[in-house]
């Protein structure tokens, strides 16, 4: 199952280039609904799950336990 990582914005709503990332969390495909169940916005900026950990920004860590039980 492919995944990626989504960004949850500290802006109210808003989510271009000048957006302050809050958090980042882990969706299935495409997806815009994260691992642990917020819906995130579909224009959100998305990274490879293979970045996880490299970000500055925290992590979810919810996602981040299922995203663990959901990948070999």
């Amino acid at each position: 199952m492919k995944h990626q990582m989504r960004a949850e914005y500290r802006s109210g709503g808003d989510v271009g280039a000048e957006a302050t990332v809050k958090t980042w969390h882990m969706v299935r495909g495409d997806g815009t609904t994260a691992l642990c169940g917020r819906d995130l916005d579909e224009r959100s900026a998305t990274r490879s799950e293979r970045e996880w950990g490299a970000m500055d920004e925290p992590f979810c860590h919810t996602c981040g336990a299922v995203y663990l039980r959901e990948v070999p």
